[in-house]
């Protein structure tokens, strides 16, 4: 798909691609080595592989950032206060129906 930048690919590549890049021969640049890598894995352009060495760096602890089990983390907890707040939402609302039936005559 023209266009399409969340073309996903397989752990095994991105892995094999980071790992050419570290073992270039050390008269190649690094950008060098990701333009030449790139189009032999058919890895769209050199700019996504580019990403993959930094992220990778980053989980390796080369390079500040956010790691990916931290990433991992952070979406888990987004997706459990998701669950939580729809949850307090509904006690709420049964809540609030339980109290007006008290409050109403029975008669």
């Amino acid at each position: 798909m023209p266009g399409n930048t969340t073309k996903r690919y397989p752990a095994e590549l991105k892995a094999r691609a980071v790992r050419m890049v570290a073992e270039r021969p050390a008269e190649e640049t690094e950008w060098a080595a990701m333009r030449r890598i790139a189009p032999l894995l058919g890895i769209g352009t050199p700019e996504t592989l580019r990403k993959w060495v930094r992220h990778a760096e980053v989980d390796a602890g080369a390079r500040a950032g956010v790691t990916s089990a931290e990433s991992e983390e952070v979406r888990r907890l987004k997706r459990e206060v998701a669950d939580l707040r729809r949850a307090n939402s509904i006690l709420k609302a049964a809540s609030a129906f339980f109290a007006a039936e008290l409050d109403r005559p029975h008669g």
